[in-house]
């Protein structure tokens, strides 16, 4: 009996000091292994530059289609945060003289631009609105954004060359530098009136989400 214990005490021992080694062993793995960090990675930017029909005109600013986007981002990509830089009554050539500032301000890798429905609606020169497009595009692109495009359309009574040179601008734009592109940012409401405030331009609150919808067909895979 007391052979046993003894047998059984010196058995113990060893797997005793047997783990004591591997411990020992394993320690300064365990400790090299490097601690989890708790910090949030900075969210990378989408910069909107547009116009009143980005600015949620008539609107609280919660109920436009960015803000209502930047919800959905912050839902279905963390990762990204959205920054508005519409501003109403803004026309390509404002978007160009500001380009550069929302750029180095913001340091964006994606530059949504929905901007030209006011040269329209002004009878602006079209070639002087597309230069001012291309420089907000090839800017964008040089500070290494990715750049969406999102075109408009305007009432046929302007005349069919101009409708056309209009609407024309942005998809050689689009075809040129090979921009994700969405023709007509108020395509899904734009043949019910009761989708527009009493100005007939501006969308309701209610016609918000449908814009939403539309633009994240193109947005959202960009976010990948």
């Amino acid at each position: 009996m007391n052979q046993w214990v003894i047998g059984r005490g010196r058995v113990f021992a060893r797997v005793f000091a047997t783990l004591l080694l591997c411990l020992a062993v394993l320690a300064p793995a365990v400790a090299a292994t490097p601690a989890k960090t708790s910090a949030k990675e900075t969210p990378r930017t989408v910069l909107v530059m547009g116009d009143s029909l980005s600015a949620a005109y008539g609107l609280s600013a919660s109920q436009g289609w960015v803000a209502l986007t930047a919800a959905r981002i912050a839902k279905d990509a963390p990762a990204w945060r959205v920054v508005n830089a519409s501003i109403s009554g803004e026309t390509t050539a404002g978007g160009a003289a500001r380009i550069d500032g929302e750029l180095k301000r913001v340091k964006p890798k994606l530059v949504v631009i929905a901007l030209g429905a006011n040269d329209g609606l002004r009878g602006l020169p079209m070639q002087q609105a597309k230069a001012n497009l291309d420089r907000m595009i090839r800017n964008s692109q040089a500070a290494g954004a990715k750049v969406m495009l999102i075109g408009m359309q305007i009432p046929p009574n302007y005349g069919r060359e101009y409708t056309q040179a209009f609407e024309g601008n942005f998809a050689a734009l689009a075809k040129q530098y090979k921009l994700a592109y969405v023709p007509f940012l108020l395509e899904p409401i734009a043949r019910d009136r009761a989708n527009f405030q009493d100005d007939n331009l501006h969308p309701v609150a209610a016609a918000q989400p449908k814009i939403r919808d539309h633009v994240w067909k193109t947005l959202g895979p960009l976010l990948k």
